[in-house]
């Protein structure tokens, strides 16, 4: 028996309870079709848009999409302020679908230094969902892993927490996941392999999956592959494969 073979006889049926994804390649794509990088942009929107009904019908119940990093916001300006207006459109022109579909929208992430009418917009989108019982959608914007340890870490330093009896669930209850399962499954699309400063806490022990395909071109039958690939995996957390097997790890 290969080691492919012996890997998928002892893997789950289960699909990721979280899935999180870094959208990646949006100008490139736009780039390798001679258009500007803003149109890259809009059609990763769009693939957003699929994707969201897709994983719903897989019977995920959270998806965390990374759609700004704090380090995006070193870019051109023109592009930043793109990407703001593209934001607000979206959350403008989604909103009712969104609620519609009983999903529940969260953001997280650093707002101070974004404008004022997106840092609205969530507000009113969080608002008008957050009683909803369908699958949690967190949408990461101007986020950074090690920002959001490093506020955790300021907000613990102002409570009465005892530091010397300290322990990573009491640090993890601080941070901007806070609430959320830890991700079962991260796809970056876009060809890199990397996690970017991406939920660093949070990723401890997820899977990974890697695709070359960029994030305007990724759907459906590229997010089951993905899914099919999770599926095939044994999943231990640091314990051997007989520990699973007995205790259903």
């Amino acid at each position: 028996m290969n080691c492919e073979m012996f890997k998928r006889e002892e893997s789950s049926n289960t699909v990721p309870r979280h899935l999180a994804v870094i959208m990646d390649g949006n100008g490139r794509w736009a780039k390798r079709r001679g258009l500007p990088r803003a149109i890259g942009h809009k059609k990763g929107l769009d693939a957003a848009k699929e994707i969201v009904a897709s994983v719903s019908n897989f019977g995920i119940k959270f998806l965390t999409l990374f759609a700004f990093s704090k380090e995006n916001g070193g870019r051109p300006k023109k592009e930043v302020d793109g990407l703001f207006r593209l934001a607000g459109e979206a959350l403008v022109d989604q909103v009712k679908t969104l609620n519609d579909q009983n999903l529940r929208v969260q953001f997280i992430g650093e707002r101070a230094s974004i404008p004022g009418n997106l840092q609205n917009a969530f507000l009113d989108i969080e608002k008008l969902t957050k009683n909803n019982s369908g699958m949690v959608i967190t949408i990461a914007f101007n986020y950074g892993g090690r920002w959001d340890i490093l506020q955790a870490i300021k907000k613990i330093a102002l409570s009465s927490a005892n530091l010397d009896q300290l322990g990573e669930e009491d640090l993890s209850v601080f941070l901007q996941t806070a609430g959320l399962p830890e991700p079962d499954l991260l796809i970056r699309t876009g060809g890199e392999k990397r996690i970017s400063n991406f939920l660093l806490w949070d990723l401890a022990y997820t899977e990974l999956f890697f695709t070359d395909c960029l994030w305007p071109d990724f759907d459906s039958r590229e997010l089951e592959a993905a899914v099919d690939d999770y599926r095939s995996r044994e999943r231990r957390f640091g314990k051997t494969t007989q520990q699973v097997r007995r205790k259903g790890v």
